[in-house]
């Protein structure tokens, strides 16, 4: 039997304007239009026309850093993604829902849901949310450490699992001419008792129509690493640079097999802005478009929210200190710190260097070309099992996204390795997950 070539897997980052941080500011954007749902829904019909994966949104249940110069005001990831299904038909919806600050039936119902009304296409970004500042919008209680949010995060999961696994198939009978509804011994309570929840179950919503939503996450810190390749069907990372890609693709790898799992069934999807244009010139000259349009106070705050290091008091255009930061004792994004200081080292960049590149990446890999030199990169990396696929965050959008579907996606079909249609109609399958 003849094995089927790799196939890359490719999600479309959902920012209503772009990934950069100054895109709202850019003409072809339109800040206003990107707070409401019209413009993911046109975004996730454009990804679809590219015959993407999936659309996800990244959330977090906190407004971010108070500043005039950026408010992240964004929308409910479920309310968003059961609007985008009823404008789409095939590509999948990925919503972010944290173990922290959620409870495993409501994720788990509301999941169940999106599924049933979007006919087998959505999937569930795992998170435990890494801003300590989050914690003062769920009550008094302190913000948990990093081990305890990983540790409550497996066996939230374990109880979403189950709940998704309380329906067999053939419950609902639906026999009229006897009066019987539902076969009850295909309904089962699960009575979970645990460390951080008590849930008897069954679930109020009927099997997935693709057995069970897909699961994908992104921590990349050893304790995230292992707890996506226990659970995910793929991992979202942040790795700019070749050989830290490499070693993270390995490490998921060796993770998921000794978890007992196909290492090929675990995808892993680094994140990739790609800014294009005809020329590589054009391509740099948007580029710095944007980054003339960067506030350095908001990038400070950013930088300093997602990974501690604070460049309050460095002048901009001089050389960076030495040490910037330590992710000893840091509780927030520990992986995406290393990124950044990774992209510091030996560079002898300015604070407003490596704030441009922040704001133009946020730490994922940067591809500034044509279209034939950003499919060059992808397939590269592709090839050298740096990456199964990628999170495509267009710097700018609508205009990004369309250069990317009307021009590199051609060049991956051409090249065989990026199918060129849908082959079935599950996020499921899309992905070819396996189900364990």
């Amino acid at each position: 039997m003849t094995e089927q070539p790799r196939q890359l897997h490719l999600n479309l980052f959902g920012v209503g304007t772009g990934r950069h941080e100054a895109a709202w500011r850019h003409p072809d954007a339109d800040p206003i239009g990107a707070l409401g749902i019209e413009t993911l829904q046109r975004n996730a019909q454009i990804a679809e026309r590219g015959k993407f994966d999936a659309v996800f949104v990244a959330d977090s249940p906190w407004i971010g850093p108070m500043s005039p110069h950026g408010v992240r005001a964004t929308l409910d990831p479920i309310v968003t993604m059961t609007a985008l299904a009823g404008v789409t038909s095939r590509i999948g919806l990925i919503a972010t829902l944290s173990t922290t600050y959620s409870e495993p039936y409501t994720v788990a119902r509301a999941l169940a849901s999106l599924d049933q009304v979007s006919g087998g296409r959505s999937g569930w970004n795992v998170v435990t949310t890494s801003e300590a500042a989050v914690a003062a919008n769920f009550g008094d209680a302190p913000f948990p450490s990093h081990e305890e949010r990983y540790a409550r995060g497996e066996e939230f999961v374990d109880v979403v699992l189950a709940l998704w696994d309380s329906w067999e198939h053939g419950a609902i009978v639906a026999d009229k001419a006897n009066g019987i509804h539902a076969d009850l011994d295909k309904i089962r309570p699960i009575d979970f008792v645990g460390k951080y929840f008590t849930v008897r179950g069954p679930l109020n919503v009927v099997r997935s129509p693709q057995e069970k939503p897909l699961i994908v996450q992104a921590g990349s810190s050893p304790v995230g690493r292992a707890f996506g390749a226990k659970y995910a069907d793929a991992i979202f990372t942040a790795q700019p640079l070749l050989d830290g890609a490499q070693q993270a693709y390995a490490d998921i790898k060796a993770h998921a097999a000794a978890f007992g799992r196909d290492p090929d069934a675990v995808k892993v999807l680094p994140g990739l802005c790609p800014v294009i244009g005809d020329t590589e010139q054009a391509a740099q000259d948007l580029l710095d478009e944007l980054n003339e349009l960067v506030i350095p106070a908001f990038g400070i705050a950013s930088l300093h929210t997602m990974t501690g290091i604070d460049l309050s008091g460095v002048p901009l255009d001089e050389p960076l200190p030495d040490r910037l930061g330590d992710s000893e004792g840091f509780q927030g994004l520990t992986s995406r710190l290393k990124v950044v200081l990774s992209l510091a080292e030996g560079r002898q960049l300015t604070a407003r260097q490596l704030l441009n590149t922040f704001a133009a990446g946020f730490g994922h890999k940067m591809v500034v070309g044509t279209p034939e030199q950003v499919a060059d990169e992808m397939q590269f990396l592709f090839e050298n099992r740096a990456a199964d696929g990628f999170n495509v965050m267009p710097p700018v959008v609508p205009r990004g996204l369309e250069d990317f579907v009307d021009q590199v996606v051609p060049l991956l079909q051409r090249r065989g390795i990026f199918r060129r249609d849908y082959t079935g109609r599950t996020l499921r399958s899309h992905y070819d997950a396996e189900l364990g």
